[in-house]
């Protein structure tokens, strides 16, 4: 009886290490990692108490404010949020590069981000774009992100509730030197 509790436990211990492997497994990165390279950015500018000239416009009526930023995670949520590299999205996206532009594109219409285009200026990022559309019976959006690091983000969306007149919102924040 003793012995074939040793071997039940002995099975199911082996059985968990495993798992754990797997699970290990599955955190590579299959593509490029926004999320991370957002997270870098976050603690940069945080420490660095970024200021910035922030525009925010709806349907073409705009408001300038000059801001010292102190939530940059709140700030810059969306594009971390845009991450690709998910476990269930593994092989959807087409890879490209051409010219220092590393591109990821997606027709799959279960996964909202369409494209994220990365531009580097030789080992430096010095442009992140990201499309992100979504669609469903009652409401629309088209969302078109830009950063540029220590120049400006740009966070644009287009958006249609059925029944609604169309909205557009453009957020433009500047860095001050």
């Amino acid at each position: 009886m003793t012995r074939k509790l040793g071997i039940l436990v002995f099975a199911l211990a082996f059985f968990s290490c495993n798992q754990r492997e797997a699970a290990k497994a599955n955190t590579d990165l299959f593509y490029f990692d926004l999320k991370g390279y957002f997270s870098k950015e976050i603690i940069r500018l945080k420490n660095a108490k970024v200021k910035v000239d922030k525009t925010v416009s709806i349907n073409g009526v705009s408001e300038t404010k000059s801001l010292l930023i102190n939530d940059w995670d709140k700030e810059l949520a969306i594009f971390v949020n845009a991450d690709i590299n998910r476990n269930s999205w593994k092989g959807s996206f087409k890879v490209s590069q051409q010219n220092g532009v590393q591109t990821y594109t997606s027709n799959s219409k279960k996964i909202p981000i369409k494209k994220v285009s990365i531009e580097n200026k030789g080992s430096e990022i010095s442009k992140v774009e990201i499309v992100i559309y979504n669609k469903n019976v009652l409401y629309q959006s088209l969302d078109t992100l830009t950063y540029y690091p220590d120049v400006l983000y740009k966070i644009r969306k287009q958006q249609k509730i059925r029944l609604l007149a169309s909205k557009d919102y453009l957020i433009v924040a500047r860095f001050k030197p």
